[in-house]
C-alpha cells in the first residue's frame, strides 16, 4: 500500500513521504516545492488570472448562474485558495506574485460587494478567509474576532445565525475551528482565539464527533460519508483528522471522546488497507484530484491510515 500511495501527486506524496514513510526532511521537503511546478499545484497557479482571482469571482464564478440541476461550482477564488494551501503550497509562492494584494483589490464578495479579506457573514466562508489570509500574510485579525462575536452559547457555530438559528451544526463548528487553528499556527493566535477554538472542539468532543446531544443518536448518514476533496462537508474522517493535526499543535494526546469515531473509521478500512471513495459533492471543478466513488482512494488512504495510527500510537 505505501508504494501505491507513494506514486501520487506531489501534494499528496509529501504527507506520504513525512507521515507514513518516516522519509527525512530534506526527503519530503523537496516533494513539497514540487507543488508549485508539478501536478495538481502547478495546473491549478496555472488557472489564476492576471487580477489574482480564480474564475473571476470570490465564491462563485464571474456570472455564475445557479439552476436546479448544477452544484456548486469549486472553481472560483476562495475554493482555489483551499485546495492550494490544504495541499501544502508554499505561500511564498503567492506572496511573489502578489495575490493577496490583488485579491485585495479587485476580489469582492457576491455579498453585499463586501471586501475579500474583511469577510462576510457566513461562518465557513469567514473560517477558509481567515485560514487563507493567515497563511498568506495577510492581516485578518479582526476577521479572527468576529468568531468568538459569533460563537453560540452551546460553544459551536452555524453559517444560518443570520437567519436566526440559535443551535450550533456540525458542519459549520468544524469549519470553524479549522479556519482558527490554520490561523494559530499562521500567526500564533490570541488568547481569545484559543479559547473559541477550544470551546469549539469541545462542542463536537461532547457528542463524540457523531451524536447528537440531546438524544445520543447519530446526528446523520453523512458523518460516515467519507470523500474527497472535503470542501465544507463533515464527516467523522474529516473531524478526526482535524483533531489530529490540533493536538499535534496543541502537543496533547488524543482525547478519549473520539473513540467511537476513530472505530467508524476503523470499520471503513477495506482488506488491503485502503478506503474507497464515496462521492464527491457535485459541482464543476477544474479538474479531478482524485477517483469516481466506489474506487479506493489515495487521499481517504492517507487520512484513514495516519488517524489510526496516530490513534493507536498513543493507546499503547
Amino acid at each position: 500500500m505505501l508504494k501505491w500511495l507513494l506514486d501520487s501527486d506531489p501534494a499528496l506524496r509529501w504527507q506520504v513521504e513525512r507521515d507514513l514513510a518516516g522519509a527525512p526532511p530534506e526527503v519530503w521537503t523537496a516533494t513539497r516545492h514540487k507543488i508549485a511546478t508539478e501536478g495538481f499545484g502547478a495546473q491549478l497557479l496555472a488557472r489564476q488570472d492576471p487580477d489574482g482571482q480564480w474564475a473571476g469571482g470570490a465564491f462563485f464564478p464571474a456570472r455564475f448562474e445557479p439552476g436546479p440541476d448544477t452544484g456548486q461550482p469549486w472553481t472560483a477564488t476562495t475554493w482555489s485558495l483551499n485546495m492550494l494551501r490544504e495541499w501544502g503550497m508554499d505561500p511564498a509562492v503567492l506572496r511573489a506574485n502578489r495575490t493577496a494584494e490583488l485579491i485585495a483589490e479587485n476580489s469582492r464578495w457576491e455579498y453585499h460587494d463586501l471586501p475579500y479579506w474583511d469577510g462576510e457573514v457566513d461562518v465557513c466562508i469567514n473560517a477558509w478567509t481567515l485560514a487563507n489570509g493567515g497563511w498568506l500574510g495577510v492581516d485578518v485579525s479582526q476577521l479572527a474576532h468576529w468568531f468568538p462575536e459569533h460563537q453560540m452559547a452551546d460553544g459551536g457555530w452555524n453559517c444560518e445565525w443570520v437567519d436566526g438559528s440559535k443551535r450550533s451544526s456540525f458542519h459549520s463548528t468544524i469549519n470553524a475551528v479549522k479556519g482558527l487553528l490554520a490561523y494559530d499556527v499562521a500567526t500564533g493566535g490570541t488568547d481569545e482565539t484559543h479559547a473559541a477554538r477550544r470551546a469549539g472542539e469541545e462542542y463536537l468532543l461532547e457528542r463524540r464527533l457523531l451524536y447528537r446531544l440531546s438524544t445520543g443518536e447519530q446526528v446523520a448518514s453523512w458523518v460516515d460519508h467519507f470523500a474527497y476533496p472535503v470542501r465544507w462537508h463533515y464527516s467523522a474522517i474529516n473531524a478526526l483528522e482535524y483533531f489530529r493535526e490540533a493536538a499535534i499543535v496543541d502537543d496533547i494526546p488524543p482525547d478519549p471522546r473520539l473513540a467511537d469515531a476513530v472505530e467508524r473509521v476503523r470499520a471503513a478500512r477495506q482488506p488491503d488497507g485502503t478506503w474507497l471513495q464515496a462521492g464527491r459533492l457535485p459541482g464543476d471543478m477544474w479538474f479531478e484530484v482524485d477517483v469516481p466513488a466506489g474506487e479506493p482512494s489515495k487521499w481517504l488512504t492517507l487520512y484513514g491510515t495516519r488517524i489510526l495510527s496516530w490513534w493507536d500510537s498513543a493507546q499503547s
